[in-house]
C-alpha cells in the first residue's frame, strides 16, 4: 500500500508535488546553514506557505510533526548523510545509511524516505556505496510500504564549486536517472538539464516513476520561475527546491508562486507578482 502514502505527497487536484528540502544541515558544510540557522522558524515559515512535503533530517523532523492538526506538509525523511559537498573531497568519503531508516520514517509518520545516487568524479567509492545503500532500502521499502525517492546527482568537479555544482549534461543525468529506475526508486528527484527544453528524455527515462526535479543553486526568482514553467510542460510531476526557498528573502513568497505554477499552471510572469503579493 505505498500508494497510501504517495497519496499524501502528491496534489490531488494536479498529481505533482512541491517539496521542499530542508536538510542540508546534514552534511557538515557551513554555508549550507544560511536561511536555516533557526529550524523551528523555517518550518513554521514554510507551513504556513503550505507546500506538499517538506524534506528533514531524523533530528529536525521533529519540528515538522510536533504541529498539530492534520493539514501541514508530508514529511520526506533524508536517510543518508556524506561528506562530498566541500571543495575538494576528503581522503576518506562516506554515504551513510540512519540505522534501520524505514523503521524511523514509519515511528515519524513520513510519506517517502529520500536517498542519495551519486556520481562524483573521482570518487567510485561513494557510488558504490550509494548503490549498496539503494538496494538494502528497497527491501525494506517494500516490506514497510514506505515509498523511496532515489536522488541521482551527476556532480561536476568538486574544484568547481563543491558539490553542490550540477553537471546539467543529459547524456549523464539519463542514465543515472534509469539506473534509480531499474534499482527500484518509487519516486525520483533529479538534476535539471542545462537545456530544460530537453527535459523530456529525463521523464522518458523514467518509465512512469514520477520524476521531481531538483532546484540547484540560488537563481534569481525570474529565471527560477521560467526553468520551472519549462519542466512543468516537459513532463515533470513536481520540484524538490532548497536553497532558492530557504535563502529567499520572502520564502513563503516564493513558495506560494511555485505552488502556483506546480498546481494552477499559472504562467512564470503570472507567478512572478505572486512573490510579493
Amino acid at each position: 500500500m505505498k500508494s497510501a502514502r504517495l497519496n499524501r505527497l502528491f496534489n490531488a487536484k494536479s498529481g505533482r508535488c512541491f517539496d521542499v528540502a530542508v536538510d542540508h544541515g546534514f552534511f557538515n558544510q557551513a554555508n549550507f546553514l544560511q536561511g536555516i540557522e533557526s529550524m523551528s522558524k523555517v518550518i513554521n515559515t514554510l507551513v504556513d506557505a503550505a507546500p506538499d512535503a517538506i524534506q528533514l533530517t531524523v533530528g529536525q523532523a521533529r519540528h515538522l510533526q510536533s504541529i498539530p492538526g492534520k493539514s501541514k506538509p508530508a514529511l520526506v525523511l533524508r536517510t543518508d548523510t556524506a561528506n562530498v559537498y566541500g571543495s575538494t573531497l576528503p581522503a576518506t568519503r562516506i554515504s551513510t545509511m540512519i540505522d534501520e531508516p524505514m523503521l524511523q520514517a514509519v515511528r515519524m509518520d513520513a510519506a517517502c524516505v529520500c536517498v542519495n545516487l551519486f556520481l562524483i568524479p573521482g570518487a567510485p567509492d561513494v557510488y558504490a556505496q550509494c548503490i549498496d545503500n539503494i538496494v538494502r532500502l528497497k527491501t525494506q521499502s517494500d516490506h514497510y510500504s514506505m515509498p523511496m525517492m532515489v536522488e541521482p546527482l551527476v556532480f561536476r568537479p568538486n574544484s568547481e564549486k563543491g558539490g553542490y555544482e550540477v553537471d546539467g549534461d543529459p547524456e549523464k543525468i539519463v542514465p543515472l536517472v534509469r539506473q534509480a529506475v531499474e534499482l527500484g526508486a518509487d519516486v525520483l528527484k533529479a538534476d535539471p538539464t542545462d537545456d530544460p527544453t530537453v527535459y523530456h528524455r529525463v521523464v522518458e527515462t523514467a518509465g512512469g516513476v514520477p520524476l521531481l526535479v531538483r532546484g540547484g543553486g540560488r537563481v534569481p526568482d525570474q529565471e527560477l520561475l521560467e526553468r520551472t514553467g519549462v519542466l512543468i510542460k516537459q513532463g515533470v510531476q513536481g520540484i524538490v527546491y532548497g536553497r532558492n526557498i530557504i535563502q529567499h528573502p520572502n520564502p513563503a513568497g516564493i513558495t506560494r508562486a511555485l505552488m502556483a505554477m506546480v498546481h494552477d499552471n499559472v504562467t512564470a510572469t503570472d507567478a512572478l507578482k505572486l512573490v510579493h503579493a
